[in-house]
């Protein structure tokens, strides 16, 4: 089927301020771009050359008011013709799935994108389906959850079910410590699961699906786990898989069976595995509907020369009624370092290595940089350095983090 003759109208939800490279995609690609946010990021310098309208509503997020927002929509559609809605952030793409059924709107929606948002329910489809996940139980039945801690040696993690990465995730060593913790969450409980913490090394999968079809399966390890870097502080990395080792074969394999078993059709995937240090086996993490934060689009972008964001951008519009091609694909290694910086603005003139492609400069206390090599060990030898001079020359700790952050 051909792109339709009349441009499509965008509804793009935003609790977060992130996404401009999607906003600028669909203006260029002749959509007409709404932006429905909320009041305290309205301000943010998103791109308005390309938007062409901005609602804004009161909270601290669209998901905490949604029968305000499915009002607010019905009403805007009344004069205007809403064909595709389209989340930022990971939090509201319930929302986005919700006024997707409401509205009767193409796309992802309500029961699939729980196995992408909720970490209970994405665990208990994949286990029922032969992935290999960590043990766990729901945080509901004290009983179960009693059972549980003494059959299941320890130590375990307790999780919400609907945070966003590693955000809200406590470390228990006993089943008074677990039995505290639960019975702090009072009416909270059914919003979280207990699972087996299982030392290894934690992967993720960055990927562009279009009608099942995985067209873009972007593998990396993380230098530390991000539990680590969010509990305890420290410098932030991650990189390229080596391409064809037994390493990404497997991770490969696992990842397609995991989007397939949880019923992906199209768009853009971030996907976590760790690699048990005492068997060797992949275990499924987490997945989500969306890119990835922390600048791993940047990272993906450095080392095949695609932005997921753009890409997302025309898989959404298109939604399966006209073919989706996926852009040339460079076949580089890349290394991603981000780190809390004691400076509001560091300076980072004296790393010059030809290879830093990359430097972040937007967001203030933070000093990042990416590597691109066609050599997977200059890659890691530049990320040792660099690792070691970012912590002698910038680096700074906080608490752990206890709201979402990007």
């Amino acid at each position: 089927m051909a792109a339709p003759n009349t441009p499509i109208t965008v509804l793009c939800l935003a609790s977060y301020f992130k996404g401009a490279r999607l906003i600028e995609t669909l203006k260029r690609e002749g959509c007409t771009v709404i932006l429905l946010t909320i009041e305290k990021i309205m301000n943010e310098p998103w791109p308005r050359g390309c938007i062409d309208e901005v609602f804004a509503m009161p909270g601290a997020g669209l998901a905490d008011k949604r029968a305000d927002v499915i009002h607010a929509v019905s009403y805007l559609a009344r004069t205007r013709k809403i064909d595709r809605i389209v989340p930022l952030d990971d939090f509201d793409v319930e929302v986005a799935s919700m006024l997707r059924e409401h509205m009767r709107i193409p796309g992802m929606g309500e029961t699939t994108v729980r196995y992408f948002r909720d970490k209970l329910a994405m665990r208990e489809k994949a286990h029922d389906s032969g992935i290999n996940v960590p043990a766990f139980v729901h945080a509901m039945n004290h009983d179960e959850v009693r059972r549980f801690v003494r059959e299941v040696p320890g130590p375990w993690v307790l999780k919400p079910r609907g945070e966003a990465a590693s955000l809200g995730i406590k470390r228990v060593s006993t089943e008074d410590e677990v039995f505290a913790l639960i019975d702090g969450l009072g009416d909270a409980q059914s919003f979280f699961l207990l699972e087996k913490l299982i030392p290894g090394d934690v992967y993720h999968v960055d990927a562009i699906t279009s009608e099942r079809q995985i067209l873009l399966a972007a593998c990396h390890k993380y230098r530390r786990p991000i539990l680590n870097i969010t509990q305890e502080g420290g410098v932030f990395g991650t990189t390229t898989v080596p391409r064809g080792s037994d390493e990404e074969r497997e991770l490969l394999a696992f990842h397609a069976q995991l989007l397939s078993t949880l019923g992906m059709v199209r768009g853009v995937t971030h996907s976590e595995f760790i690699r048990g240090r005492d068997d060797g086996r992949f275990y499924f993490l987490e997945t989500a509907a969306r890119v990835g934060g922390a600048h791993i689009a940047d990272l993906v972008e450095a080392e095949t020369g695609l932005n997921l964001w753009e890409e997302w951008a025309r898989i959404e519009m298109r939604q399966g009624k006209w073919p989706y091609e996926l852009p040339a694909v460079r076949g580089d290694y890349a290394g991603l370092v981000v780190s809390l910086a004691r400076e509001a603005r560091p300076d980072t003139s004296r790393y010059t290595d030809p290879e830093i492609v990359w430097r972040l400069t937007e967001k203030s206390h933070h000093v990042g940089l990416i590597f691109r090599s066609p050599s997977y060990a200059r890659v890691e030898e530049l990320m040792d350095t660099y690792e070691a001079r970012i912590r002698q020359d910038f680096q700074a700790i906080l608490p752990p983090a206890t709201s979402h952050a990007d």
